[in-house]
């Protein structure tokens, strides 16, 4: 007798024999001779006492299958067979149409969810049957039934939920220093340790690339500039070395010369020591830059995850202060400003300064020089961003200023905005650590579900308690997701298990990876703060001191929870600002189709990110930082504040500095300028003239502009999806009023 049924999803139910009756009754319903209710009755009868205790949907289907061939029916068992065919097309049907929309280079929203992976080529296309295939399998066997419905009803997003059968992690700092002094081993050839810059360069290169591949987010370098310093000096001492064959003189007691800086300079008029220490300076102030610029080339050149998309690479630096730092930021600022290839705006790395006073930020700190250098560079090129080490939740107790590795104590982040700090379960660091997954909660439409409420304060009261239990479905689904990660084992990741995650060095390969991975951030999202709002009160925290509160409120409950969930499941529980790109416009259009055009909520083709105030919205700058900077400090899985500045910034640096003096003001954390920069897509040239319409190089009226999408920049919008695209037509300059 038939007991329980395992249903296509893997879900086990109790065996209901109404269901056969009804699949045999709509077969006979299209036939000529109808309803047989006697004959329906036995078929159900036979199958139910004959079954084995539990049964597949697809064996339950067969025996009705042979019960009806054995009966005087043969027209309904031929109408029955057919009809299991067309449910069988109709569930491959969404699938097949996607595959042909690749296939086609289709542009749309599957094939451009994502601005910097080229969709279009062979590896592009692998990459997306792949992706769309396994997406319903995470769906049907791997989430619990609570988090599907909620996918399914457009409640929560599973990012990099094609990645989920991996077992692979978000994202990583690498602790750059253990590839540079030991080597590695990561496929089928090992690399030595470094002894000059242009080695130290590349094999920065291969440890965010090779990395990129064994995990599904971005990756990062904490202390680009302290990892490389030593470097400089080996490199110094090459040349030194170099002077002693050529002059048959020894320069031994030069080698470990106190240098105040790394300057290219003149050798008119020097003799002695002082020409030989200069002239070897300025061959090591070349090759840093040759070296430096190799490293930018290499970012945008070399590809990962099946040879389509370059790594998603970020760099901190900024907070060295010893000659041999310097010179790495410096050369490398000065490469970032001429630009690659024809002169163009590199896309990766990120490039990411860490501002502090006493180290970079007043004008008699000794590395504020660089600190005008990066705002000029920002000013061209989009880069750096800006992370403020000063903010009162970026500030660790460990930091001392005469500390060699202090940047162990130093917040870094990822370009897009994910930053990992705080530690319940290890050393409070960025280095070696990163996020495990994140998922994000549509916050709008739990809003909107509550807009038929007239009161006030019972609307709100019900929006509060749908996202408390919302809170709890993606805690429970993200510990899901942590348990079958932690399943891994070591040898599944060769690089990240073995050099860059904190503690992996004492992993053997069949070890499993939980006992390092708690050291990682599980990250709870949101977005569409704005439209919440608007569906709550009528209007957004930009536009009222109500709606501000309000504001705060959501997000510091959110903070709240989570610290609850670290004690709960202990795992780093934090809040993120998410840096939806493909989510933008996904979570709307589905909202719409259920709710209709909501003004101010559902009118437009995406959810504004995270706590922004609304791209559209016409304010000051200040007025922006003033709403947006509280909401930092809660959001400590990572966030970004950012200013749209008209016309040409090219001479201007010092609107620039101005954007930081307000960071710095309102305790921001990370933060970055956008401004018009056009770009020929056919010989790289650029400029920022509002109204370029044709390239005055070569004559070219392919012209596009370059843009940030989400924290990182995009080289085309011709890749970027239509949420994206329509936010980006909707951004209005911020006036930056009076200094911060």
């Amino acid at each position: 007798m038939i007991q329980t049924v395992v249903k296509r999803d893997g879900r086990i139910v109790g065996f209901n024999e109404q269901k056969i009756m009804a699949a045999v009754r709509k077969a006979m319903l299209h036939t000529e001779k109808g309803e047989d209710e006697r004959l329906i009755q036995q078929i159900a009868d036979h199958i139910g006492f004959g079954g084995k205790a539990q049964m597949t949907v697809e064996g339950i289907q067969n025996l009705v299958e042979l019960e009806l061939m054995k009966s005087s029916r043969k027209d309904v068992a031929k109408a029955y067979i057919a009809y299991r065919n067309q449910r069988s097309i109709a569930r491959k049907a969404k699938t097949r149409d996607i595959f042909l929309e690749i296939i086609n280079v289709k542009n749309n929203d599957v094939t451009r969810e994502n601005a910097n992976m080229n969709a279009d080529t062979p590896a592009g296309m692998m990459m997306k049957f792949s992706s769309e295939t396994t997406k319903p399998f995470v769906d049907d066997y791997l989430l619990s039934e609570e988090s599907r419905e909620a996918v399914k009803h457009n409640y929560l997003h599973i990012h990099d939920k094609d990645y989920y059968p991996t077992k692979s992690l978000t994202c990583c700092q690498h602790p750059l220093d253990n590839i540079l002094e030991r080597g590695f081993c990561a496929g089928h050839g090992s690399s030595r340790a470094a002894k000059r810059i242009e080695t130290a360069s590349v094999l920065a290169c291969i440890s965010l690339e090779t990395a990129q591949n064994e995990m599904h987010g971005g990756q990062a370098i904490p202390a680009f500039d302290f990892y490389l310093a030593p470097f400089v000096r080996s490199s110094f001492i090459e040349e030194l070395k170099n002077l002693e064959e050529l002059n048959g003189e020894d320069y031994s007691h030069l080698y470990n010369k106190v240098l105040n800086d790394y300057l290219k300079l003149p050798l008119d008029g020097l003799k002695g020591e002082a020409r030989t220490v200069q002239h070897a300076m300025n061959k090591t102030v070349a090759r840093v830059h040759q070296a430096m610029e190799a490293f930018i080339h290499n970012m945008n050149t070399i590809h990962s995850r099946g040879g389509n998309q370059v790594v998603f690479s970020s760099i901190n630096y900024g907070t060295d202060t010893s000659a041999e730092g310097r010179c790495v930021i410096r050369e490398l600022l000065n490469s970032t400003y001429n630009g690659v290839g024809n002169g163009e705006t590199a896309i990766f790395p990120i490039q990411i300064w860490k501002k502090k006073r006493g180290v970079n930020y007043l004008k008699d700190d000794r590395n504020y020089d660089l600190y005008e250098l990066a705002c000029k560079v920002t000013a061209r090129r989009f880069f750096p961003n800006f992370l403020n080490l000063d903010a009162t939740f970026n500030q660790s107790d460990a930091w001392q200023a005469d500390d060699p590795k202090r940047y162990m104590h130093e917040v870094a982040t990822m370009g897009c905005r994910t930053r990992v700090f705080e530690n319940k379960f290890g050393m409070k660091t960025s280095v070696g650590r990163g996020n495990l997954s994140f998922s994000t909660i549509n916050i709008v439409r739990l809003a909107i579900e509550c807009m038929g409420i007239k009161n006030k304060e019972e609307r709100i009261n019900c929006f509060f308690a749908k996202l408390d239990k919302m809170l709890d479905v993606t805690a429970k689904q993200l510990n899901e997701r942590y348990d079958f990660q932690k399943t891994a084992f070591a040898k599944q990741f060769p690089l990240l298990m073995r050099s860059l995650w904190l503690g992996a060095d004492q992993l053997n390969p069949n070890d499993s990876i939980e006992a390092v991975i708690n050291q990682g951030t599980l990250s709870i999202g949101f977005i569409g703060l704005a439209e919440c709002l608007k569906a709550l009160l009528g209007v957004h925290h930009g536009e009222s001191d109500e709606a501000q509160k309000l504001g705060l409120k959501i997000v510091s409950y959110m903070r709240e929870r989570c610290n609850e969930y670290t004690e709960k499941y202990h795992h780093n529980f934090s809040v993120l600002a998410t840096p939806a790109e493909g989510l933008s416009g996904k979570f709307t259009k589905i909202d719409r189709k259920e709710f209709g055009v909501l003004e101010g909520i559902t009118d437009r083709d995406y959810y504004t990110n995270s706590n922004h105030v609304p791209v559209y919205y016409k304010c000051s700058a200040r007025h922006k930082a003033e709403v947006e900077a509280p909401y930092h400090e809660m959001t400590r899985a990572g966030h970004i504040f950012y200013v749209e500045i008209d016309g040409d910034a090219t001479h201007n640096p010092q609107v620039i500095m101005n954007v930081v003096d307000m960071m710095d003001h309102y305790n921001m954390g990370y933060g970055s300028v956008n401004h018009n920069r056009n770009r020929c897509m056919d010989c790289g040239y650029e400029n920022a003239d509002a109204h370029l319409e044709s390239c005055p190089r070569c004559g070219s009226t392919h012209i596009d502009r370059l843009q940030r999408i989400t924290g990182y920049l995009v080289g085309t919008t011709d890749r970027w999806n239509s949420g994206k695209l329509a936010e980006l037509n909707d951004r209005v300059i911020h006036g930056m009023g009076e200094k911060g």
